[in-house]
């Protein structure tokens, strides 16, 4: 069957409210995980997570950095308007370049009471630091269907895209935690190795992991390295339509270097994922590779990965994982890149095979969402014995909750 005919409601299951982490554990290591290999349960912590995985592994984590992509700007009548900036306009050609943008920007924003927005009004918001003022202000430039391209200036110009959220923004936590952001949120909201800003909601996989595990799986020769991938807010979205076909999977850059592909291909066992970010980001790399095999002198603009093109295109065209790769390494070296920033709309839903990855830790998604499909894909049916089992024996779920090591 083709992933566009499955039904939303088979992918469902009853998620009470209690059951939703509303704020992280006192430690990250200390939350629960669940190991899943063979149709087998087993529970531990998250520190001792180096026992659960064979040695020369290769752990691949996303370094995103939350924004604080959420601004309040407050109009002279006391009303509150609320913006969520999603993505730079497509005037931009990665999100790194936007971030860096000094003194003025074009991003793609959701707005919250819109309607007391005029055409043309300047929004502005002022801050005074060591008697130093940076102002910033908003005024729409086109209302689309999904959203609103804004255009933000500043003064200090000096100063960058990304200064000026982490000045005037605030991180945008997830709405199911029904709470405003708080200072503990700035820390708890990222994982410890977070680097590369971009991202409007956390990779969570990753925020369970302390510098005492990274030790534990380095005593182990168990190999960590990293990958990016900027999440979009639309990743967590449940879908609304009735068969998977009706949803539109949003794209996400993803950025990785050139070395990196060559430690994949140095590693054809035991890739392990940690987040679904990281598993779609690898799994886009066969296909971008395969494209390369299939027609070595690609232009980028066509390397991008579609939502269903690994269903139609592609799927009776697949090599070697390694072949695909050092494809898409020989089209690197062609086009003289040592690192690859482009688009990816894959969606992994049950029918995919995974090409690269072998094994996934990850925490509990939301009923009807696409990482639930992607979960399905990997360990079948068994995801819902995994979940009964999360839900029976008091996980914590979603992005502050509990997790989860599946091996396929």
């Amino acid at each position: 069957m083709h992933p566009g005919e499955l039904l939303i409601k088979d992918f469902s299951y009853i998620l009470p409210a209690e059951k939703i982490a509303g704020f992280p554990l006192a430690l990250r290591d200390h939350s629960k995980l669940l190991i899943y290999k063979n149709s087998f349960i087993q529970e531990d912590i998250y520190s001792n997570i180096a026992h659960y995985i064979p040695e020369n592994a290769l752990l691949v984590f996303n370094n995103t950095r939350v924004v604080e992509a959420r601004i309040l700007f407050q109009k002279s009548t006391g009303g509150i308007v609320e913006i969520f900036a999603l993505e730079p306009h497509a005037q931009y050609p990665d999100i790194s370049s936007a971030m860096q943008a000094k003194g003025k920007v074009w991003w793609k924003c959701l707005v919250g009471g819109a309607g007391k927005w005029k055409r043309g009004q300047v929004m502005q918001k002022r801050l005074l630091e060591n008697e130093v003022a940076t102002v910033l202000e908003a005024r729409i430039v086109e209302r689309t269907a999904e959203a609103f391209i804004l255009e933000f200036s500043w003064e200090p110009v000096f100063l960058d895209f990304a200064d000026i959220l982490h000045r005037f923004g605030s991180i945008p936590i997830p709405p199911y935690l029904k709470r405003e952001a708080i200072i503990k949120d700035q820390e708890r909201y990222q994982t410890i190795y977070a680097v590369a800003n971009g991202s409007v909601a956390a990779p969570t996989a990753g925020l369970h992991f302390t510098e005492n595990i990274f030790q534990s799986l380095k005593t182990k020769s168990i190999q960590s390295d990293f990958i990016t991938l900027h999440v979009g807010a639309g990743t967590f979205m449940p879908v609304k339509s009735e068969t998977i076909s009706g949803h539109n999977m949003h794209s996400e850059f993803l950025q990785v270097e050139r070395s990196f592909i060559h430690k994949l291909i140095n590693h054809p066992q035991n890739i392990i994922a940690v987040g679904t970010t990281s598993l779609r980001t690898l799994e886009s790399l066969y296909w971008m590779g395969l494209k390369c095999y299939l027609n070595p002198s690609i232009q980028k603009d066509i390397l991008d990965i579609k939502q269903w093109e690994v269903y139609d295109d592609l799927q009776e065209k697949s090599v070697e994982a390694a072949t695909a790769l050092g494809a898409l390494l020989n089209w690197m070296d062609k086009n003289e890149m040592e690192v690859i920033i482009i688009k990816t709309s894959i969606l992994v839903a049950p029918a995919y095979k995974a090409k690269i990855v072998r094994g996934l830790i990850t925490n509990f998604h939301q009923p009807k969402s696409t990482l639930l499909l992607l979960v399905a894909a990997l360990i079948g049916d068994d995801w819902t014995k995994v979940y009964d089992h999360a839900l029976k024996n008091d996980f914590r779920f979603l992005s502050y909750g509990d997790g989860c090591l599946l091996y396929f």
